[in-house]
């Protein structure tokens, strides 16, 4: 993965924010290297970065045991796509706001 993708994490009370940032065009055959962090899987959680679709199937698959998944969207605000917990629709958005996403 080297520095090509470099992934952080922000934990909320209720969910946790991974951020993605490309340092330059990626391929396919990088998803083999990354390894994307640990995060509290008792939260939701909330993916954001500028990137190919394909990165993001990856990131959903991976954390698809959380409580719910929604990915962010600067116009809206975070866009849940799936979800395990009752209280929480697909298709809700989460009025949040990422800085540097938009």
């Amino acid at each position: 993965m080297g520095d090509k993708v470099v992934i952080k994490t922000e934990e909320d009370k209720e969910f946790t924010i991974i951020s993605f940032t490309l340092s330059e065009n990626i391929e396919p055959s990088i998803l083999r290297e990354i390894t994307p962090p640990k995060i509290n899987s008792r939260k939701g959680l909330i993916i954001s970065g500028r990137g190919p679709i394909w990165l993001y199937g990856f990131l959903i698959h991976y954390y698809h045991s959380t409580p719910f998944i929604a990915v962010y969207d600067p116009r809206l605000g975070a866009v849940v796509i799936e979800t395990h917990v009752p209280s929480i629709k697909v298709g809700d958005v989460l009025d949040i706001y990422i800085d540097g996403e938009g």
